[in-house]
């Protein structure tokens, strides 16, 4: 014997919507939080390895930021399965989509900036018949190097960029506080050698972007398994 469904009435119906309006925005909310914990970890990773190095005079032979690069392969199939399990696609998401990748291509020229403005300014140097010399620690006078001064104190700044636009956007207080934290190591930079600018942009990789996602990486797993 079959039972007629009893139809909807306006407010079910509306509650109903609105439910599903907020699942889908939820699921969207920065995705499962896998590239927060990638990132998190590659950035927090480089920077207590590179100050590391620094502090105590050793070297691995290559640069460890270097796997910043290396990062992006996970990154693009990350990225690529997330556009595929997406059924729609809000206002919202394409506000933030856009966001992350303008922070993409800032962090990019950044590097490019830093890595590049101290072999121009010594080209410009010596086309313009100028010659920097600089004394050493033991009063020997040598060439002075051109170099891009404190750059991971500007790299720490973007770092808080998105991820402080996400937490306002999405109310997410865990990328609020660690964007917060970025603004308070960038400052503390300021006063401390380029040794120790690595050793704050490692904590801010942690605080921005790792401990944020693994939270979000808990409550997708939560709502999931719901």
């Amino acid at each position: 014997m079959m039972t007629e469904e009893t139809p909807m009435n306006q407010q079910e119906s509306l509650r109903l919507i609105t439910d599903m309006i907020a699942k889908a925005k939820a699921s969207h909310f920065h995705e499962d939080g896998t590239s927060a914990i990638l990132w998190g970890s590659v950035v927090g990773f480089c920077g207590f390895v590179h100050f590391t190095e620094q502090y105590l005079k050793l070297s691995i032979g290559f640069d460890v930021w270097i796997l910043t690069l290396v990062a992006l392969v996970p990154q693009i199939f990350i990225s690529i399965k997330e556009s595929r399990n997406r059924v729609v696609k809000t206002d919202m998401q394409i506000a933030m989509d856009a966001v992350w990748t303008v922070y993409g291509i800032s962090v990019f020229a950044m590097i490019a900036y830093i890595n590049i403005i101290p072999y121009s300014s010594a080209n410009l140097f010596t086309q313009s018949g100028v010659r920097l010399f600089q004394k050493n620690a033991t009063g020997e006078v040598e060439p002075f190097r051109a170099f891009a001064l404190s750059g991971s104190s500007l790299l720490i700044i973007l770092y808080a960029f998105p991820t402080l636009v996400t937490g306002l956007a999405r109310s997410f207080k865990p990328m609020i506080y660690g964007a917060i934290a970025c603004y308070i190591f960038f400052f503390i930079s300021l006063y401390t050698s380029t040794m120790y600018d690595n050793l704050w942009a490692g904590l801010a990789g942690i605080g921005n972007w790792l401990i944020p996602g693994l939270i979000l990486r808990n409550r997708y797993l939560k709502g999931k398994s719901c």
